[in-house]
C-alpha cells in the first residue's frame, strides 16, 4: 500500500513564550508605559507610543532585554542555523485605548521582531499575522465555508490568549496588525533585533 508523508518545506517560524517576563517587572513596565507612551500614532488617535530607544536608555528596558535574550538567540538559530549573539537595536512601549488599532505593517532593517504583552489583550485586538501578499503564492484561492483552514492555506493567524508576561517573536518581514480594540486598555512592549554578524562563505556582514 502506498504511504504518504508531508514535509514542512521552507516553513516560517513564530515563537510563543508563555510567562516570559516576571509579573513584578510587568507591573513596572505598565507604569512606565503610562508615563512615556505619549506619541500619537499616525493612523489611530487611540494608539500611542513611547520614543523608540535602545535598552540601555532605561533600567527596566535593560532588564526586559536581558530576560528576552535567551529566546532571541534560540529563535535566531532557527532562522540562520547558528547560535549568534544578538543586539536589540530598538525597543518601545505601546498603549492602545478602546477603539484603537494598528494597521498592517512589517519592521524594516531588522531580522527578529518581538512583542511582550503587558496587559491582557481582548479577543478583538489579538495580534494578527498575514501571509505575505503576492510573491510566490498561487494567483488563485479556494475560500468558502467548507474549506478547512490550516498552516498551508490560511491567509491569516491570530495569536491566542495574550496574557501579561507572554511574548511572541517573529521574522521582521512578517506582515501583522492589531485590529480595532473592542475591550479595555491594551499595553505592549515591542522590539527589533539584529545579529552581531552574518557570515556567507567569503564575506562577513557586521551589525551594530
Amino acid at each position: 500500500m502506498a504511504e504518504s508523508k508531508i514535509t514542512d518545506l521552507f516553513a516560517v517560524p513564530l515563537m510563543q513564550v508563555k510567562q516570559a517576563v516576571d509579573p513584578a517587572l510587568i507591573d513596572q513596565l505598565v507604569a512606565l508605559t503610562r508615563e512615556t507612551a505619549t506619541k500619537s500614532n499616525s493612523t489611530s488617535s487611540d494608539l500611542s507610543h513611547s520614543a523608540v530607544s535602545t535598552p540601555d536608555q532605561h533600567p527596566l528596558l535593560t532588564e526586559v532585554d536581558d530576560t528576552m535574550q535567551t529566546h532571541i538567540v534560540e529563535f535566531g538559530e532557527l532562522l540562520f542555523g547558528e547560535r549568534l549573539p544578538w543586539i536589540t537595536k530598538e525597543i518601545w512601549l505601546n498603549q492602545l485605548a478602546p477603539g484603537g488599532h494598528q494597521t498592517v505593517h512589517s519592521h524594516a532593517n531588522s531580522f527578529i521582531s518581538g512583542v511582550v504583552y503587558l496587559t491582557e489583550a481582548h479577543a478583538s485586538c489579538r495580534t494578527v499575522f498575514y501571509r505575505n501578499m503576492g510573491g510566490r503564492d498561487f494567483a488563485f484561492t479556494n475560500e468558502h465555508r467548507d474549506v478547512k483552514l490550516g498552516a498551508y492555506n490560511a491567509p491569516r493567524w491570530a495569536v491566542p490568549n495574550q496574557m501579561p508576561g507572554d511574548a511572541v517573536l517573529f521574522p521582521s518581514y512578517l506582515l501583522h496588525e492589531v485590529p480595532r480594540n473592542q475591550g479595555s486598555e491594551r499595553m505592549t512592549l515591542a522590539f527589533n533585533a539584529v545579529p552581531q554578524r552574518l557570515k556567507s562563505w567569503d564575506y562577513v556582514l557586521q551589525f551594530s
